[in-house]
């Protein structure tokens, strides 16, 4: 075995070496201890989900996207790509853009999650969502959802944002009807309403 397929004395260690205890305060605490420990087999967790909280169950490779469509029926999530290329499966976690098809359920533990479905109050339409309807920023609805949440995650930080504003938070979103022209005029139309409201 030549040099380079020797592994190094640290690499050695570091495979070899267990999982320490957590001695702050002085006292050892397990990491299982401190956080439940899920798999190989299905768990159950709890979520929450536009605003209520609940309960999946799912093996711990379960991607959120595929919880959202396939356990709890909220299949206005799509999922594109299935590697995070095309922002079609867009949710807000605390009310940051994240892709769910890229983010694991268990990491969307204590979280808040928002789907476009959770977005309306009610029957009244967030403010993004009219405003792609009265322009005309949609074509086969595919890419929609994930456009919409990007954009009001941007009208709702930034009622001021420019078109260069707009164009960056979507600058993911892939839409092969190349609706882009309408998604811009939708999203500062819905920013100025927003604006004229504070």
């Amino acid at each position: 075995m030549d040099q380079q397929d020797t592994p190094s004395k640290a690499g050695a260690a570091a495979i070899a070496t267990p999982p320490r205890d957590d001695f702050s305060n002085g006292v050892a605490t397990r990491l299982e201890e401190r956080s439940p420990v899920y798999g190989p087999d299905a768990g159950e967790l709890t979520l929450s989900v536009n605003g209520r909280l609940v309960r999946v169950t799912a093996d711990p490779a379960t991607t959120l996207a595929e919880a959202l469509r396939y356990s709890l029926g909220l299949t206005g999530t799509k999922i594109g790509c299935d590697r995070g290329a095309c922002s079609a499966c867009t949710v807000w976690l605390d009310g940051e853009v994240a892709a769910s098809c890229m983010t694991l359920l268990l990491d969307a533990r204590g979280r808040q999650i928002t789907t476009i479905e959770g977005l309306a109050d009610g029957t009244n339409l967030h403010v993004v969502q009219q405003a792609f309807v009265e322009h005309d920023a949609m074509q086969c609805g595919f890419c929609t959802p994930g456009m919409v949440m990007s954009c009001a995650a941007l009208v709702e930080r930034n009622p001021e944002c420019t078109l260069e504003d707009v164009k960056a938070a979507i600058s993911g979103h892939l839409c092969r009807c190349g609706t882009y022209p309408n998604v811009f005029e939708a999203t500062l139309a819905a920013a100025r309403a927003r604006a004229a409201r504070k």
